[in-house]
């Protein structure tokens, strides 16, 4: 079991953040897709909705967020997400309906982590 205290050791610092709802685990260099924000591209992006941070041995766990933890970021670009399909009908009436829906989505690139 030494192995795993060992990788664990040498893991780089994580965050979980809450963002729209969502919770995601980030590093430092992580691209992350998250759901559309009124921001230009290029521009910062900075959350402290941090739930947990880790690596390096050890763990916090905020009730519910961490004091004094930021995740800061850079918003690269909007980006849609795959096509979905919405089919519906009703049996026996030829009654169809097929729609499409693309999701918006921004990349956020992660560049430092606050604890």
């Amino acid at each position: 079991m030494s192995f795993l205290n060992d990788k664990h050791s040498k893991e780089k610092m994580f965050a979980i953040i809450r963002q729209g709802n969502k919770q995601y685990r980030v590093s430092e260099g992580d691209t992350l897709r998250i759901d559309l924000m009124n921001a230009e591209n290029g521009s910062s992006f900075e959350t402290d909705q941090v739930l947990a941070v880790g690596g390096e041995g050890e763990m916090k766990i905020g009730r519910p967020l961490v004091d004094g933890a930021k995740v800061q970021g850079t918003v690269m670009e909007r980006v849609k997400g795959e096509k979905l399909i919405i089919f519906r009908r009703k049996r026996r009436k030829t009654q169809r309906r097929k729609v499409g829906h693309r999701q918006q989505h921004s990349l956020v690139k992660i560049e430092k982590i606050t604890a």
